[in-house]
């Protein structure tokens, strides 16, 4: 991405969603075939995730569902502190969390010859 010219925050935004959308192939195929590729076009960059599987990807969880986080304003009513919060996250969807607010957009697709999770920088 740097020999494209692309400026220095949108590589580190593509290193994240990269390491996001890989960690969750790896964590939901039962394959070892996963496929990375970066696509650049006149609007920017298309990340893509293949793999072979075609596992449900987790949705991303929302702030105030009952995975235990925080909402913003709103104080906690359940008796724990911050760190024993902590404790009791659920783990997944929050890196689709990650990659929803630092993508413009991303989705997913299944075949029967497997799973495509794209990002657009």
């Amino acid at each position: 991405m740097r020999a494209w010219g692309e400026p220095a925050e949108r590589i580190e935004a593509a290193a994240l969603i990269v390491t996001e959308l890989v960690t969750n192939a790896v964590q939901h195929t039962s394959t070892r075939k996963i496929r990375c590729r970066l696509l650049r076009s006149a609007d920017g960059v298309r990340i893509c995730v293949w793999n072979r599987g075609r596992a449900r990807i987790p949705s991303p969880a929302s702030p105030g569902d009952s995975t235990g986080l925080p909402v913003a304003g709103v104080p906690a009513t359940d008796g724990h502190d911050d760190g024993d919060m902590l404790d009791h996250l659920a783990e997944d969807g929050r890196g689709l969390l990650l990659v929803d607010a630092l993508a413009a957009r991303w989705g997913t697709r299944a075949a029967l010859a497997g799973r495509l999770v794209w990002a657009d920088l």
